[in-house]
């Protein structure tokens, strides 16, 4: 919108108080603030769902990978062909052996249910979410059949366990004797403590080098499934498709998706609704735009009319109110990308701050699944809610501009 030298003063003056007009400005500045508020609250809130989003893919696919190929009863006995298989099928960057399995484990008296993981030795040491999490230890400690774990964070927070301890690992499906069957029952030294910064995986986890894992399971030379990354995990499907028709019969392809559907799912659906309820903000905050400027017109009718008989044009006055109600939203919503990305900027910082005035846990990291408040801002959507921001403030000028070009002088001036 291009103004004239004389437009722009005239913008500039009702921009600022004039006599007796302290209540407009006000409103004005609470429009303002509520823009910067709106704007805020949809940057901090989108950012921090996309954090969730980020944090929880990056977390839970690097450690499950993009898909699994399972066998069936939790076997898979001809791995070394389906592995080869996997590795030749185009798309798939990596493809790892791999035993899981839910056990009991034991220190000094305490159980704790357990999720032991085995993998390759290799595989252990460069895996991207282990790798750089080790708090205590080392992963190069564990070698195989070397009798050393690594253990989350949280499970050894709650067995009391400290590096260089020996914990208990408890089989129940152990060997059948004639008093029946006898639980297997294993020590293993923690080499390694980690935590990868979701809940669930801390408070369980158990990582040991693949032949332990096979022979406290009892396995013999059988893994349980095979772990699969893609170039695209999005495309994951389509790429596993010609090696889910080979392994048919003999073991079932379980994507991402498929593993972690409803808790994506529920991801997504509330993030649309919330960029949807919040945007409800902003629209609320340029309704007090269109109130100041109607106020603005109703002060400044005399001035209008002055400005009408010099000869401005009614354009000339539309662009006027347009330019102070745009430049009021322009503000509202610079400030508001300001304060957003301060805020995220401290936002663990402030969490804290407001656990410890409350006294109330604000971020349990059983229930979040997240031990920290994570963010990422996307240009995209900042860029559209900015643009949102100053559309619905250009909409909210329209009214009082044209109410405002359409004064007529005559009977505005005709009693003065």
């Amino acid at each position: 919108m291009i103004l004239s030298r004389y437009e722009r003063m005239i913008a500039k003056r009702y921009l600022l108080p004039g006599k007796g007009e302290g209540f407009i400005f006000l409103v004005a500045g609470i429009s303002l603030a509520a823009v910067m508020l709106g704007v805020a609250a949809l940057i901090i809130v989108m950012s921090v769902m996309n954090g969730f989003r980020a944090e929880l893919f990056d977390k839970i696919v690097g450690l499950n990978g993009h898909a699994v190929v399972q066998g069936y009863g939790g076997r898979l006995p001809d791995w070394r062909a389906v592995l080869k298989e996997a590795k030749a099928t185009p798309g798939v960057t990596s493809a790892t052996p791999l035993i899981e399995q839910p056990l009991l484990a034991t220190f000094q008296g305490r159980v704790e249910a357990v999720l032991v993981r085995g993998m390759n030795v290799p595989d252990i040491r460069e895996n991207a979410t282990l790798k750089g999490k080790v708090v205590a230890g080392s992963l190069n400690d564990l070698v195989a059949n070397g009798g050393k774990v690594g253990i989350g964070s949280r499970l050894a927070e709650n067995l009391g366990i400290q590096l260089g301890d020996s914990i208990t690992i408890i089989n129940p499906a152990g060997r059948s004797t004639p008093f029946g069957t006898v639980p297997r029952q294993v020590a293993y030294q923690v080499a390694a403590i980690f935590e990868v910064g979701i809940y669930d995986y801390d408070k369980a986890m158990v990582v040991m080098p693949m032949e332990d894992a096979q022979t406290l399971l009892l396995l013999g030379d059988v893994v349980g499934m095979i772990e699969v990354e893609t170039v695209n995990a999005d495309r994951v499907g389509q790429i596993l498709e010609p090696l889910a028709a080979r392994v048919a019969g003999r073991a079932v392809i379980t994507d991402w998706r498929q593993m972690n559907a409803s808790l994506f799912e529920a991801l997504a659906v509330e993030r649309v609704a919330m960029f949807v309820i919040l945007s409800i903000i902003v629209l609320v905050a340029v309704f007090n735009i269109l109130s100041s400027l109607i106020m603005l017109v109703r002060a400044k009718t005399r001035d209008i009319a002055i400005l009408r008989t010099m000869g401005a044009s009614r354009a000339g006055l539309v662009r006027i109110f347009m330019s102070v109600g745009v430049t009021i939203g322009a503000l509202g919503m610079m400030a508001g990308v300001v304060l957003g990305f301060t805020f995220l900027f401290f936002r663990q910082s402030l969490v804290n701050v407001i656990q410890f005035v409350t006294r109330q846990n604000l971020w349990d990291p059983s229930i979040r699944f997240l031990t920290e408040l994570p963010s990422k801002p996307d240009p995209v959507e900042i860029t559209i809610i900015c643009v949102m921001a100053l559309l619905f403030s250009f909409l909210a000028t329209l009214y009082p501009a044209f109410k405002a070009a359409n004064t007529d002088p005559v009977q505005v001036l005709r009693y003065e």
